[in-house]
Parts: structure tokens; C-alpha cells; sequence
């Protein structure tokens, strides 16, 4: 995953919604729950975990059994201190206090909340990128240094490797078409991972370290949910079990990709996980952002939205206006002669879609503009507004050369581009012929884009002689 372009927005629920769920995690409310019991009584190590002989007071507290009960105290006290619910009062005594940040859980904004949230999310997923190290004694070497090495583990690449899992679970959860909040079979994620994108069928090597990352996934996922990241649906047992030690307990069906795991992106975890991007370096744009920006700023920041997103920040954009102030300030921004403003009027066009007839006179003003005024007509139109001039030549041949400019700064060459592309050169005989003399910066760039995008290579030639003397007229 790249940090030079924009991830698609994230559609995140309200912070008051979010802080409800954050105080609600299993983790989050543990390291709270110690942090009000520890008292003056209360001791820490050097390194400032709970002293061993009050853990089981602390798991006992937490309502925890079992073997693993003093480790699971253990976890949320170190969550409690690294999230500043608690602090050292006096290292060479071991002694406590309530953290400044244990208030903002009961008395604090959802964003303290969350803030308090964030900074638990990062000391579990730290956690998470260190394997069960049941031989890090053996592994001590002088001056009490660990030798990574030996333990086969490199911290870096682990963690490096989680980051990277949980980037594309985000992007597939963002991302238009995506599963959504629907959950993620967990041999896809480990395979979006360690499979090359260009690679046809797996080698045997490729899908052993698949089924290795799945293992280690599974782990980890396993640690992320308390902590309200995920919703995980761990690898069923019995796909695990050894067949001659320990023979599942009934038919194991491999085809059912459930039992391999399944997780999904809270939107919790959406929102910590856009807060970790941001943090380093990502462009991870929210739906809303620009509710409070002007016309200007929300049409170039749309520009990378896919459609769903964009209607959904528009709207938000539109409610906080009056619908004939807004067309006239969407309009006035969407002029100019550089590089994104045919997205910007793609843009322009789908807000405008969204307003009432009450926004006619904006539209209207600009009947006359070389720029505007084929938009404005559409607009009209569709409308049944009456006495509206019908286009000149110029300005269709205008208007399409700058849609086509649009769609390919928005998609690429897509399918739709390319049925655009098949349906102007079938529907306007001599459209070649004519369209080179458009004055508009594009045009060359788009008869080239329409001569690579035509099946038929007759037509595909006439675009690309066409763009050839489009450049010639202006001397490129």
C-alpha cells in the first residue's frame, strides 16, 4: 500500500457512538476497572507490570479463570499504564497513582475517549508482533540483551508485516465494491500479503507460507479483539488437529472457507486504524471532512472519491447550504484551464444532480459561459425548465471532449470509458473530423485515449490521426 495516493474515504460513525464502544471493549474496561482498585498497597516491577504476588487479586477483581488468568490481568495493567490510566508514583518503591487520563474516561469528550482508546490499540498491537517467546531466557546474552536471531524472529519485519495486514484490511473493508463490514476469509488476507499480484497459480512454496501467515494471523487476531479492532472468527480447531494424535471429532469440510477464519474491521477499528494511517504519512480521507470547506476545496478533495463517496460527502456538503447559494458556488469553482478542472466539473455535475429546481437562476447565469454553459443546459433539461437555447456545435463538441477529460482523470480506461468512447464515435458521424479543433487543453489527450480505447482499428486510426493534428494546431 502506497502513502504517495489517497486511499478511498472511510464512512466513520459519529464520536460519541464510537467512544460508547471503545468504553465498552473487554480491554479497555479492564485496564480501567485495576486502574481504580490500585491503591497505595499496589506495587509494580522495575519495569512497571504488577507485581506477581497481585496478580491473582487483579484477575480475581477482573472476574478472570483459569491458567491464563494472571497473564490477561497482566495485559490489561500494562494497558492501563501505557494508556496513562495509571502512573509510577515512586520507582524505587514500586508505588502508584491514578493516571491524569483515567478522568476523561467518565468526565472527558469522546474524542479524550478516544484518544485514551488509541493509545491502549497501540501497546496491543504491539504486543501482537511479538511471537511466544517460551525460549527469550535462553536467548539472553550478555548484559541481558535479547539475540533476536536465535529466536528466528525479527521485530521489525513482524511488526512491518501486522502494519501491512492490517493496511489492506482497511482498504478492503473502504474500499467501493469491497466486503464492507462483511468479514474477510483469513487465507485471502494472508494471501493478499504473500502471493505476487502478477503470479497465476501458487507454487507449493507460495501456499506453505500462506498457511504459515494464516497461523501467525491467527494469533494475532485473537489478541486484537478485546480490544474492540476486529471481529474475529478464529481458525476452527479441528482443520489444526494433528489426524493420528488427535482425530477431529467428526468429518472436517475443507471447503467451507469459515473454518479457516474470518475476520472483519470494526467501525471502531476502522477509525483507529485511519488514525494510525494518518499517523504515518497516508492520505485516508473520512466521508464529511469537507461538510465545512467551500465549493473549492470539495470538489478538488472529491476528485479520488469513487462515486458512492463522493454522493455521500456532497450531500453533507449540500445540507449545511442554501440550495441557490450553493449551485452558484459550486459553479464558480468549477472553472479554470488546469489539469483537474474537468474532474472538477464531473463533479460539479453530479452535486448540481443532487440540488432542486430552486437553483435555477445560478444555472441560468451561466448559459452563456464557454465552460459552464453545456453543463448548465443538461441541467436545465432535465428539468423541463423552458426556454432554454439550444447548444452550438462548439460548445457540444466542448462539452464532450472535457466529460471525456473527466472520466479518465476519474477511471482510467474502464469499461464504461470505453462504451462512452464506442457510443460518441457510433452516434455522431464525422465526429473526428470536427472534434481536433476543439479548444480545449485535452483534446489531443483525449482523441489519443479514444484511438486506444476503440475495438474497431478504423476508428481507432481516425481518433489517433485526429490527435495528431490537434497537438499540430497547437504546436505540441
Amino acid at each position: 500500500m502506497s502513502d504517495s495516493s489517497p486511499l478511498p474515504p472511510v464512512r466513520l460513525r459519529p464520536e460519541a457512538e464510537l467512544a460508547r464502544a471503545a468504553l465498552a471493549t473487554p480491554l479497555l474496561s479492564r485496564a480501567a476497572r485495576l486502574a481504580r482498585w490500585a491503591g497505595p498497597d499496589t506495587r509494580v516491577d522495575a519495569g512497571g507490570g504488577l507485581a506477581e504476588e497481585q496478580l491473582p487479586a487483579a484477575a480475581e477483581l477482573l472476574g478472570l479463570t483459569g491458567g491464563d488468568a494472571p497473564a490477561y490481568a497482566a495485559e490489561a495493567w500494562r494497558v492501563a499504564l501505557d494508556a496513562g490510566l495509571v502512573e509510577i508514583a515512586d520507582e524505587d518503591a514500586g508505588t502508584v497513582a491514578a493516571g491524569e487520563e483515567l478522568a476523561l474516561l467518565t468526565a472527558g469528550s469522546p474524542h479524550d475517549v478516544l484518544g485514551v482508546w488509541l493509545a491502549a490499540l497501540e501497546t496491543v498491537i504491539g504486543d501482537a508482533s511479538v511471537p511466544d517467546l517460551d525460549g527469550i531466557v535462553d536467548a539472553l546474552g550478555e548484559g541481558g540483551e535479547v539475540d533476536f536471531s536465535s529466536l528466528g524472529w525479527d521485530p521489525e519485519a513482524e511488526a512491518e508485516f501486522l502494519d501491512g495486514v492490517l493496511g489492506n484490511l482497511y482498504l478492503l473493508t473502504v474500499s467501493e465494491g469491497g466486503p464492507g463490514e462483511a468479514p474477510v476469509p483469513l487465507p485471502a488476507l494472508a494471501a493478499s500479503m504473500i502471493v505476487p499480484s502478477d503470479m497465476g497459480e501458487p507454487t507449493n512454496d507460495v501456499l506453505e507460507q500462506v498457511s504459515d501467515a494464516m497461523m501467525r494471523l491467527d494469533d494475532q487476531f485473537r489478541m486484537l479483539e478485546p480490544v474492540g479492532l476486529v471481529a474475529y472468527q478464529p481458525v476452527d480447531e479441528a482443520l489444526m488437529a494433528d489426524a493420528e494424535e488427535e482425530p477431529a471429532a467428526g468429518p472436517v469440510d475443507e471447503s467451507d472457507v469459515t473454518r479457516y477464519g474470518m475476520v472483519r474491521l470494526t467501525p471502531l477499528g476502522a477509525f483507529g486504524l485511519r488514525a494510525r494511517l494518518l499517523e504515518a504519512g497516508f492520505d485516508a480521507p473520512a466521508v464529511g471532512e469537507l461538510a465545512d470547506k467551500g465549493a473549492d476545496a470539495l470538489l478538488d478533495g472529491m476528485a479520488a472519491f469513487p462515486q458512492g463517496a463522493a454522493q455521500a460527502e456532497t450531500e453533507q456538503w449540500l445540507d449545511r447550504r442554501e440550495s441557490l447559494a450553493a449551485a452558484r458556488e459550486l459553479l464558480a469553482a468549477a472553472r479554470g484551464g488546469d489539469a483537474g478542472a474537468p474532474l472538477r466539473r464531473l463533479r460539479c455535475q453530479q452535486a448540481l444532480s443532487l440540488v432542486g429546481i430552486e437553483a435555477e437562476p445560478a444555472l441560468r447565469d451561466v448559459l452563456g459561459d464557454p465552460e459552464l454553459g453545456g453543463l448548465a443546459r443538461v441541467w436545465l433539461a432535465e428539468r423541463g425548465a423552458d426556454g432554454v437555447p439550444a447548444p452550438s456545435p462548439d460548445m457540444i463538441f466542448w462539452l464532450t471532449i472535457d466529460t471525456v477529460a473527466a472520466q479518465l482523470a476519474a477511471e482510467g480506461n474502464s469499461e464504461e470509458l470505453q462504451a462512452l468512447v464506442e457510443g460518441l464515435a457510433q452516434q455522431h458521424e464525422g465526429f473526428f473530423a470536427e472534434a481536433w479543433r476543439v479548444e480545449h487543453p485535452d483534446t489531443a489527450d483525449v482523441l489519443e485515449a479514444m484511438g486506444r480505447l476503440h475495438p474497431d482499428k478504423k476508428v481507432a486510426k481516425e481518433a489517433r490521426k485526429a490527435a495528431f493534428k490537434a497537438r499540430s494546431q497547437h504546436g505540441g
